[in-house]
């Protein structure tokens, strides 16, 4: 799991016989304890906890005081952000990021995921986890698992009907395709429901309806039901663009382990499949973190605002090891992940 990997990547590496067997990770690892960069920052995040808590409620009460308005819909993009804020929020706590107490972690992810967002925290931390154990994995990882996209040649070529329509165009309906995120997320999770256990069924349900009434009284007790219809439809396609904005960049287009060849230790499974994105303060701030992609995956359960100082240690020890270290701007890093969709729809435009 990415929330205790930190902990134990060394032995795994050693395990399971990456490169120069738990050699290459270990030093790091010591080297990030050493300067507390694992140490939990309870304040920090209590204090962004709180101002989102305050940002939501002042939007939502934005909302009820412009009433049954078409200015209204000038309030779905901040509430938008604020969604995406909640759902960075969420993530850290699937991490254990924010605190070591599993059940204070849950509740976290419960409240931010479930009652916030009308998303499965339950269902998300389990594709997330497997998502980190063996990121670009195309055996493992189920976000490079063939659905809407591919993301190699082999899935391309077994699309037919519709989704090889889909998959040559792929690139160009990329952005496009992130509107429909939000309410996606939301499909997952009641799906989801199926596979967890009655109890977990039962509270993560009970949230997720919880959230859909809440949202759905809100903007129709304000709003008449065009009004709260476009709300919606504006709100959660934004919601969807700012998700995809932000997870796009940091493993499309990056390499993928042959699942018939060398076995990766921890640094290079994570280092190699990964990318980062330079940027300042509001480059962290929109992508909650994850610039630090690198890092982040490294380090799951390193706390968000340790990342950037984790950064120079871990640029320094894949230069020392001749690893390559992916750093690139943000439009640059759209660019690569569009033209590695873009390359492997080609043979199918070339028929």
């Amino acid at each position: 799991m990415p929330q205790s990997a930190t902990a134990v990547a060394d032995a795994t590496e050693a395990r399971t016989g990456g490169p120069s067997a738990g050699s290459e990770f270990a030093p790091l690892l010591r080297a990030v304890k050493d300067r507390g960069l694992l140490g939990r920052r309870y304040a920090w995040y209590a204090r962004g906890i709180a101002a989102n808590a305050l940002a939501l409620a002042g939007v939502v009460t934005g909302l009820v005081m412009t009433g049954d308005s078409w200015w209204a819909l000038l309030l779905a993009p901040p509430l938008a952000v604020l969604f995406a804020r909640t759902a960075f929020i969420g993530h850290d706590a699937g991490h254990a990021q924010i605190t070591g107490d599993k059940d204070v972690g849950r509740l976290i992810g419960l409240v931010h995921g479930n009652l916030l967002l009308g998303l499965s925290y339950s269902w998300w931390n389990t594709k997330h986890n497997r998502h980190h154990a063996n990121p670009n994995h195309i055996d493992k990882d189920p976000d490079v698992a063939a659905d809407v996209l591919v993301f190699t040649g082999e899935q391309a070529g077994d699309r037919k009907g519709f989704r090889r329509w889909l998959t040559r165009n792929q690139a160009w309906l990329f952005f496009p395709l992130t509107l429909l995120e939000g309410v996606a997320l939301k499909v997952h999770s009641f799906q989801d429901l199926r596979r967890q256990a009655p109890r977990e069924r039962a509270l993560e349900g009970t949230l997720l309806v919880t959230h859909v009434a809440a949202y759905a009284t809100l903007l129709l007790t304000v709003l008449s039901p065009g009004k709260a219809l476009a709300f919606a439809a504006l709100h959660q396609a934004l919601f969807g663009l700012h998700l995809g904005l932000s997870f796009a960049p940091n493993h499309k287009g990056m390499e993928m382990p042959d699942p018939d060849g060398e076995r990766w230790g921890h640094l290079r499974r994570q280092v190699l499949t990964s990318r980062n994105i330079r940027g300042g303060a509001l480059t962290d701030w929109f992508l909650g973190g994850l610039n630090y992609q690198i890092e982040h995956h490294l380090f799951p359960s390193m706390p968000r605002p340790h990342l950037r100082l984790a950064q120079p240690l871990v640029r320094a020890h894949c230069r020392d090891l001749g690893i390559p270290y992916a750093e690139t701007g943000v439009v640059d890093s759209y660019r690569q992940a569009l033209r590695h969709l873009h390359d492997v729809g080609e043979p199918l435009r070339a028929q």
